[in-house]
């Protein structure tokens, strides 16, 4: 059986009368792609902001690995094997790729840094900004401005600066989101690559890239679930066409 990396269970978010997540559970296996599709405003990226810490639960419980992480923090949930994209690049323009996927891996230094010692001496943390830069296809930009990349190479940027951290269990929010056909192919084939070694939960509006990527499949409507299994039987589920995929 494959392994479950993360678990939630009973997840709401009420902000007022507003329920944003409304009794929602989803596992994330290794070797698994869950993707969550559904309008605008139905809840997905609330549901990813509360799986990350970035918003704490106003009840249900969230599992990652052994560990109940309920309510901790975006940072000590990510040290835990949480690592997750946003829906606006985060990434630090002005710096090489190199740069910033080593600041990435810096932050899993246990100790301190000697401030006065060459970056380039620290042989684990080069190690793993290599690998991250390599396993996101961007071997041949690690001289480059981050800047001065293309759109489709700055979400490729996050994501390796997401990997330099090691997880196990990986969030990404819109990762396709305005790419043109040749990136938005790129995209797929690393998130096929990183399939293996992880638990991935995607949100995506691209059904191309959702119907060729997810093993399991979450349609959510107005903060709940309406619908969740493999994606064929999902895609068949009238409540779905009605409601979201609009066919007939």
């Amino acid at each position: 059986m494959p392994e479950v990396l993360l678990s939630a269970r009973g997840l709401t978010k009420r902000f007022g009368g507003l329920a944003a997540v409304n009794d929602v559970s989803v596992d994330l296996w290794r070797n698994h792609i869950h993707a969550v599709i559904g309008p605008n405003g139905a809840g997905k990226s609330t549901l990813t902001n509360l799986l990350s810490g970035d918003l704490p639960p106003t009840s249900g419980t969230i599992q990652l690995g052994t560990q109940d992480v309920t309510g901790w923090t975006p940072e000590k949930i990510s040290r835990q094997g949480l690592g997750r994209s946003y829906q606006k690049t985060n990434i630090f323009l002005p710096f090489t790729v190199w740069d910033n996927v080593r600041l990435a891996a810096q932050s899993r230094t246990p100790h301190p840094l000697r401030w006065l010692s060459n970056a380039t001496d620290f042989i684990a943390i080069n190690a793993r900004t290599e690998r991250a830069i390599e396993l996101s296809g961007l071997k041949d930009r690690v001289k480059s401005i981050a800047g001065n990349t293309s759109h489709g190479e700055q979400r490729q940027l996050e994501i390796a600066m997401t990997l330099a951290t090691e997880p196990q269990v990986l969030l990404l929010d819109e990762p396709l989101a305005g790419m043109g056909m040749a990136e938005a192919e790129r995209m797929v084939a690393l998130l096929q690559r990183l399939k293996a070694d992880h638990g991935i939960l995607l949100v995506e509006h691209d059904m191309d890239a959702v119907f060729t990527l997810a093993d399991q499949l979450t349609v959510m409507v107005d903060g709940r679930v309406i619908a969740s299994g493999a994606p064929a039987d999902v895609r068949a589920d009238a409540n779905v066409q009605a409601a979201y995929l609009g066919e007939h």
